[in-house]
């Protein structure tokens, strides 16, 4: 089978021999009520409310939420309004930590019977995807369709970020034991753990693990960017195609972080919700490049700080990696439930923009066989109806046609302008 147009990336993989190790409990915290797809939360604590560690904060009603819960033990000093990162505004509950990382009385592990009784403890874990969307992991493990194959990604091919190769070396039973376990209680017969060439230790673990389970495939893929992004990823360990509009359960799969089928199997053994995330910290500012475990809602600078981060040359600090992540505006901001990774940089150049050369390095990349130039054109003079003939909805953002454009066009930005000019449905 043809695998899917990708580019070539130096992988930059600094830290992937750096096992995780262990924030210190910062002096305070920040818990945005909206750090997932969907509609935010609404505060459940209010100023001068003591709080412990994995007690639920925050929640809502709509089926598209997860809740919030604290990663601290400590005192609420605040309820306020907060902008993020996206420029979207949402409540947000400040914590000043005790020190004493106390456990809250309901952290205990779920009672699960059937299927219906495991999508609620999903919820109540408040997981989302923690490969960077933030899909409210619950609603994917819910589809009306019928799903005959779980796949799992663990490509992590974006440069610099290796929290999920630590997650599959580290905890490597507990993702085969979280694969197993949504296998079980979703009825579904196959898996398929997709993983990059360029982490062979991930994958002869994955292969001895899984060898006597014949309903378990390990996927080898070639090392190329955007693998890991989930049409394509899905193409290429499945042959199946997610056409415009619909959902890989459309098409009888899910695909799930490796790092979530971990985290959903620990939460069934412990009951301790999501209050931590694993985060490389790289970039040529940082003096320690890390893989460290953070408190959700810790201030970004404070994991700077912790990495040796070198302040006075810094330029550009980055959420994520450097095709797909997101500029920071402030280093007070905290860290969130979709936070993988930390760049900071003390080089940025803004490259001047110059007219398009129709060459069609953009075409010959992009895995969806778009075409960014055109679709450049079409925005530009807000031509709708072509637009949606160019299926620019289809964009999964992934920037390879930025990178190669040799007149430094941002046609990924552009191409994100456009989509919101489609009516949704």
């Amino acid at each position: 089978m043809k695998k899917l147009h990708g580019i070539k990336l130096k992988h930059r993989k600094n830290t992937e021999n750096h096992e995780t190790v262990q924030l210190p409990i910062p002096k305070k915290i920040k818990l945005p009520m909206s750090m997932h797809m969907g509609a935010p939360c609404i505060p459940l604590v209010k100023t001068g409310d003591t709080v412990k560690v994995g007690q639920k904060i925050g929640d809502s009603d709509a089926a598209f939420s997860v809740p919030v819960h604290s990663s601290v033990s400590g005192r609420v000093t605040a309820v306020t309004d907060y902008q993020t990162a996206m420029g979207t505004v949402c409540r947000a509950v400040e914590i000043e930590p005790d020190g004493g990382q106390i456990v809250s009385e309901d952290v205990k592990p779920p009672v699960i019977t059937d299927k219906q009784s495991f999508i609620k403890a999903v919820r109540e874990s408040g997981v989302c995807g923690l490969g960077g969307a933030g899909f409210p992991t619950h609603i994917k493990l819910n589809p009306k369709n019928e799903i005959d194959t779980l796949v799992i990604n663990a490509a992590e091919c974006e440069p610099y970020i290796t929290a999920d190769y630590r997650e599959m070396l580290e905890n490597t039973d507990d993702v085969l034991r979280g694969i197993r376990l949504v296998k079980d209680m979703l009825n579904i017969k196959n898996a398929k753990i997709a993983v990059e060439a360029n982490k062979p230790e991930a994958i002869r673990k994955f292969t001895d693990m899984a060898e006597n389970d014949d309903t378990i495939d390990i996927v080898t893929l070639p090392s190329s960017y955007p693998q890991g992004a989930e049409k394509v990823i899905i193409y290429n360990t499945t042959g199946r195609i997610v056409e415009e509009g619909k959902l890989p359960a459309d098409t009888g799969i899910i695909v799930l972080n490796v790092s979530t089928a971990a985290f959903i199997y620990r939460y069934t053994q412990d009951g301790m919700p999501l209050i931590t995330r694993r985060i490389t910290v790289d970039g040529n500012a940082v003096g320690e490049p890390k893989n460290i475990s953070a408190p959700i809602g810790t201030p970004i600078e404070d994991i700077l700080t912790f990495c040796k981060t070198d302040f006075e040359s810094l330029k550009k600090v980055i959420s994520g990696g450097p095709m797909m992540g997101m500029s920071i505006p402030d280093i007070s901001m905290p860290v969130t439930k979709t936070t993988n990774a930390l760049l900071a940089l003390n080089k940025y150049d803004e490259r001047k923009t110059s007219a398009c050369i129709r060459c069609g390095r953009c075409v010959n990349v992009c895995p969806i066989g778009l075409m960014p130039a055109e679709i450049d054109r079409a925005y530009r003079i807000r031509d709708i109806d072509d637009l949606k003939a160019l299926k620019v909805t289809l964009c999964m953002n992934c920037g390879s046609c930025t990178f190669v454009c040799p007149a430094n066009r941002k046609l990924a930005e552009t191409n994100q302008l456009a989509k919101t000019l489609i009516p949704r449905k």
